[in-house]
């Protein structure tokens, strides 16, 4: 299957999120858009920005506060430090879009976590630094996980929200429960879900986790394009 045409608001997840589906955890000043801060880091600046855009966002987030840009198209001007940058990529669902040729039945180890499984959450996060998890992160999208007893040593769940589109992140394993193919149960029951209410999964990774590339790249995920991931220090 060849990689789908409609990808066009993939280019800037994050403002078709805070546009969108995310609208109602959004924060907003002017041209800038940023989540709320329990939630997520990421912020986006209207299309073709000009140094008003680039004022609002600074006037929404603070002086001297942390700018997650993400994979912004744009850059800010150079009056804001560079926090970091991360060379990765984003890939797109091109595996079978029927949700029953994944799994014939559902994954009795695999529940939804609610807000009562978020200390849980945290501190799997904590130990495995997936990326960006903020205590109110679950509330972007489904949030699937595994527990051995009380501990809960898996997860992956939904993050950015384009029209017709469903990011799959905060894939982790806690490092005792490795190699016994939770990624992949995860990711699968995460793309059914997907799937099923006529959306399409992708994702984001770092180019360095090859591994995890490989992975996706088995289950049906392939690349779309390179992207490079930015944040900034407000002036």
């Amino acid at each position: 299957m060849t990689v789908p045409g409609d990808t066009a608001v993939l280019d800037d997840p994050v403002a078709a999120s805070l546009h969108g589906h995310h609208a109602h955890l959004a924060r907003r000043l002017g041209g800038a858009v940023t989540y709320l801060p329990d939630v997520a880091t990421f912020s986006a600046v209207a299309a073709g920005p000009d140094a008003a855009a680039w004022a609002d966002l600074a006037g929404l987030l603070g002086g001297g506060a942390f700018a997650d840009l993400f994979s912004c198209p744009v850059l800010p001007p150079p009056d804001w430090p560079e926090v970091f940058v991360l060379e990765g990529r984003q890939m797109v669902w091109t595996g079978d879009d029927d949700p029953g040729a994944l799994d014939a039945a559902p994954d009795a180890g695999i529940a939804e976590l609610g807000a009562e499984h978020v200390p849980g959450m945290l501190a799997l996060v904590e130990r495995t630094r997936p990326g960006p998890f903020r205590p109110r992160t679950r509330e972007l999208g489904t949030y699937l996980g595994v527990q051995d007893g009380d501990a809960l040593v898996a997860m992956a769940g939904e993050r950015l929200r384009p029209p017709g589109w469903t990011e799959i992140s905060a894939v982790c394993t806690a490092p005792e429960a490795r190699g016994r193919g939770h990624a992949v149960r995860l990711i699968r029951a995460l793309v059914t879900r997907i799937l099923a209410r006529g959306e399409r999964p992708f994702l984001h990774v770092a180019e360095a986790n090859t591994g995890a590339i490989a992975l996706y790249e088995r289950l049906g995920f392939t690349t779309r394009r390179q992207v490079t991931f930015r944040g900034f220090r407000t002036p």
